[in-house]
């Protein structure tokens, strides 16, 4: 497994971060519920074969179900070799709102202090905003909270998960974290505009969504009419398979991997085949430049309709 410096925190990471939300909550697509999941025993066993096969990096969230509590029974005597990284409960109620300036500290405190207790570890290695918009990330006593948190050791690293270019450009610009993770894949490649501003600033960049839930796969056939286009698109990729990238999810893995300001690609893994395909996958050939300018010329031409989320609301997606 190749390693890569994430940004300037001085961490080292593997290239394929293991995604912790699939061993913790019903999630992707055909998971409906708690049976289509690994149990707790199968999920220990994946996380134990991942850091065997050398992935030191692994994603979860306080928002992840069980995913938390899984990993730190899974990491016992282990932790000094893996690299965390958690992410705060979601600041918005059910109203929307944001909490009042004066609950702040306590509810960011209270929600690493549950992770902490979860993972059983005094640190995290990175502690990011969970869905960070940008009245989030502009709000200076959240970015104070985490600073504090970083000085106080508690936290190695800061980081923003983002969805929104204007949100990826803030979160950079403010210099107030060290990390940020964004979707970024074959379809939508709208987020590579600001690699290289973050690699100038120091910024790590984690990708996700780099097979858009497994629709950048063999389940990206037979998809519903209203997404005729999209399959057809998806079809096109094909052209690039040959003996070096044997199947669609390498070259869309390989084809994040090959932009340098990425440290990491974040894989959903919640069987053990999955966990195979991924390490194999970080083993084959770099992309090459000319294949690289042909994928980058073949992105979604509608960006904004690849709403998996809306897909997934309007019965697209089962």
């Amino acid at each position: 497994m190749k390693m890569r410096k994430l940004g300037t925190t001085g961490l080292t990471v593997s290239e394929v971060a293991f995604g912790g939300v699939e061993i913790g909550i019903p999630y992707g697509i055909g998971v409906e519920n708690e049976t289509d999941m690994p149990t707790e025993t199968q999920a220990i066993e994946l996380l134990h074969a991942a850091v065997d096969k050398g992935i030191n990096f692994f994603d979860t969230a306080r928002m992840y179900g069980t995913s938390e509590n899984i990993m730190g029974k899974a990491f016992v005597g282990l932790r000094p070799q893996l690299v965390l990284a958690s992410k705060c409960r979601h600041f918005r109620g059910k109203d929307g709102a944001l909490p009042p300036d004066a609950q702040l500290k306590s509810f960011v405190e209270q929600s690493i202090a549950e992770s902490l207790a979860a993972l059983k570890t005094d640190y995290l290695d990175v502690f990011m905003l969970h869905q960070a918009d940008l009245e989030i990330l502009k709000h200076p006593l959240i970015a104070e909270i985490f600073a504090n948190l970083k000085k106080q050791g508690i936290v190695r690293a800061t980081g923003a998960s983002v969805y929104t270019l204007e949100e990826t450009n803030l979160a950079i610009e403010s210099g107030a974290w060290d990390v940020i993770q964004l979707p970024f894949n074959l379809m939508n490649q709208s987020q590579g505009v600001y690699f290289e501003k973050a690699s100038q600033k120091g910024v790590g960049i984690v990708v996700r969504s780099v097979l858009m839930k497994g629709l950048l796969s063999d389940r990206g056939k037979n998809m519903h009419p209203a997404l005729a286009a999209v399959e057809q698109h998806i079809a096109g990729y094909q052209d690039f398979i040959n003996e070096h990238y044997p199947d669609l999810p390498t070259l869309a893995t390989k084809f994040a991997l090959s932009f340098e300001g990425v440290s990491s690609v974040l894989v959903g893994i919640d069987k053990m085949e999955y966990l195979d395909t991924a390490v194999a996958i970080a083993q084959r050939p770099d992309i090459d430049p000319k294949t690289r300018r042909q994928l980058a010329e073949m992105a979604y031409p509608d960006p904004d309709f690849l709403n998996l989320h809306h897909w997934d609301k309007m019965g697209w997606l089962k």
